[in-house]
């Protein structure tokens, strides 16, 4: 009986340090699961604050291509109205020369009416009064050959966008008048070519337009 007492009171003992130990292996234990989910907490925050960064980054990324896309859909707008501006003055611009050029025709057709007529007036006049024209005669004629010249220079100017004080070259003149000649007094005498502003003059006395 002694001996059953001494072996319970052995045990005791022992049994209390092995409680100790499992117990302080499970405060381990826990301490390293504690430590291990806290590793494990801090990866997932430095992954979330990598998400994060990563997320405000491409949002930054998508704000500049969404810029990017409005500036390059305001450039084609910009282009297709240059284009649209473009079509459109080219289209003024050849209606601007055809008007031109009709206009030309009918100046051209009127200075030929003009040189016509007179040609009849002087044919009549030789035919009447034979080769030699009275001095009346040659002023008469001289002041058409005066009326067609300002006609040429008046088309002239306005043709070539001139002020009054331009003064067309006998060249530039002659592109204006039938047949491209320049007309002659038939008393013999010279043609001035004044400013556009005023009326070109004969040297004869009495060769002049009226004013």
């Amino acid at each position: 009986m002694k001996s059953k007492t001494i072996q319970r009171s052995c045990f005791a003992p022992a049994l209390l340090a092995g409680g100790i130990l499992f117990v302080a292996g499970c405060n381990n234990k826990d301490a390293e699961l504690a430590a291990q989910r806290q590793k494990e907490l801090e990866a997932v925050r430095a992954e979330l604050e990598q998400t994060k960064t990563s997320a405000v980054a491409q949002e930054g990324e998508l704000t500049r291509l969404r810029k990017d896309n409005l500036e390059l859909l305001r450039l084609r707008n910009e282009v297709r109205q240059l284009r649209d501006d473009k079509k459109q003055l080219s289209q003024q611009t050849q209606t601007a020369q055809t008007q031109a050029q009709q206009a030309q025709a009918q100046a051209q057709a009127i200075q030929s009416q003009a040189q016509q007529a007179l040609a009849a007036q002087q044919q009549a006049l030789a035919a009447r009064y034979g080769t030699q024209a009275t001095s009346e005669q040659q002023a008469n004629a001289c002041i058409n050959n005066l009326r067609q010249i300002d006609g040429a220079m008046q088309q002239w100017a306005l043709e070539n966008k001139k002020d009054a004080s331009a003064i067309p070259t006998a060249k530039e003149l002659a592109a204006y008048l039938k047949d491209g000649v320049i007309p002659k007094c038939p008393a013999g005498g010279t043609y001035t070519f004044n400013p556009v502003g005023s009326i070109p003059t004969c040297t004869i006395p009495g060769h002049a337009l009226p004013r």
